[in-house]
């Protein structure tokens, strides 16, 4: 058997997270239109006959305007030394600009082969597709470039092959029913958290985060999950309630629904929300959310 690691980056919002989802068949990172969705390293597990590939979805890399981004900015650039590949994830609809830069100037040191993924195939026209792979030959040196759309996955059956064809033969790391290796907790708050994206204005999204404080399975085969729901000005309080309740319940109703679905029992989910001053910049806060590790 072949194995392996491979390395999901790029820049926020290009479709890492929906490349992982579609690839393992399976919710493990939550989507949503906002950039910086991604706040930890998620792990996604594909096992096939003749491979078993560890995908690493990490944070868009971006230039960091508090502490929890430079965090998720170095969470993406220390994950490229421990891979044998890396997904370089391009959103092809939108022009090349500085933000792209950023992220060539931080992988073209990287020993570790890159396969260039222009994504978006879906919206672009098949002149635009041809020109715009020969100028991103011209930027950087890649070990293999393909367009797909993760969206629709096309295209995407290629991309495994040539994966497996770079791996070597390597142990079997996880059980073959292992599709993550998140604890539980941490998957729950970020479906939590990806509903509240979903529904919130924009000044929002960047602003919250969502603790499980306390969770357990009773007699009746019931799930019970306490979360709270962080958010930093008393303004985005009521946001996140709404009017007479209503976004909390909404939120905790589609929650409930994905959650039910990754434990395969009945969930109870008590949601409610609190507001801690400019926690994106305290370290301590960070730790406990696993966003920074001590």
């Amino acid at each position: 058997m072949k194995s392996g690691f491979v390395a999901i980056i790029g820049r926020p919002n290009a479709g890492k997270s929906t490349l992982l989802n579609g690839i393992l068949d399976r919710k493990v990172a939550i989507v949503s239109e906002r950039p910086q969705t991604t706040r930890n390293r998620i792990s996604g597990i594909l096992t096939l006959d003749e491979a078993q590939i560890v995908f690493l979805d990490t944070p868009g890399i971006h230039k960091p305007k508090h502490k929890m981004g430079r965090y998720m900015v170095d969470i993406a650039k220390n994950t490229l030394s421990d891979v044998d590949i890396i997904y370089y994830v391009v959103d092809a609809s939108v022009p090349f600009g500085g933000g792209e830069n950023f992220v060539l100037e931080r992988i073209r040191e990287v020993k570790t082969p890159i396969f260039l993924i222009l994504n978006k195939l879906d919206l672009l026209e098949k002149e635009d597709a041809v020109n715009l792979i020969n100028e991103w030959k011209l930027r950087a040196e890649f070990a293999e470039i393909f367009f797909i759309s993760a969206l629709k996955m096309e295209n995407t059956g290629d991309l495994l092959k040539s994966t497996i064809a770079q791996l070597e033969e390597g142990p079997q790391y996880y059980p073959e029913d292992a599709v993550t290796d998140q604890p539980e907790q941490i998957v729950i708050s970020e479906f939590i958290r990806e509903k509240i994206l979903k529904y919130t204005k924009e000044e929002v999204p960047h602003s919250v985060a969502v603790a499980i404080e306390k969770m357990e399975t009773k007699k009746n085969g019931v799930t019970y999950i306490n979360a709270c729901i962080y958010v930093e000005r008393n303004s985005q309080k009521k946001i996140v309630i709404g009017k007479d309740g209503i976004g909390l319940k909404r939120v905790g109703s589609e929650a409930r629904r994905d959650i039910e679905f990754l434990l395969g029992t009945r969930v109870f989910l008590d949601l409610w929300v609190k507001v801690k001053d400019d926690w994106r910049n305290k370290d301590g806060f960070l730790t406990e959310l696993g966003i920074k590790t001590e």
